[in-house]
């Protein structure tokens, strides 16, 4: 019972991290397209919230991966292994149920 609590909960923050990459990436496309200003204080705190909070996780997945130029797959790798980590434990969980 402990085991499948715990799988709930590593999936809720799992959850959570997907969001802010979804956040971030939302983000950085209004302020590429001049929707929202980076003048605005607020945007700017947000903006700097969420790179600081997923840059330490996005880096190592950005140096493994080959320079694709503009396009920074990171993110979608980040989500591909945080669902699959997700899958694993939640079985793990249920196996062990």
């Amino acid at each position: 019972m402990l085991l499948i609590t715990l799988s709930q909960i590593i999936g809720y923050l799992i959850s959570i991290i997907i969001f802010l990459v979804i956040a971030q990436f939302v983000i950085g496309l209004l302020i590429a397209f001049n929707v929202i200003n980076m003048h605005n204080d607020f945007v700017q705190a947000i903006w700097r919230s969420v790179n600081a909070l997923l840059d330490p996780i996005l880096n190592p997945i950005r140096r493994l991966m080959p320079n694709t130029g503009a396009i920074d797959f990171s993110p979608l790798v980040l989500i591909v292994l945080l669902n699959i980590v997700n899958i694993v434990v939640s079985n793990l969980a249920i196996a062990a149920y």
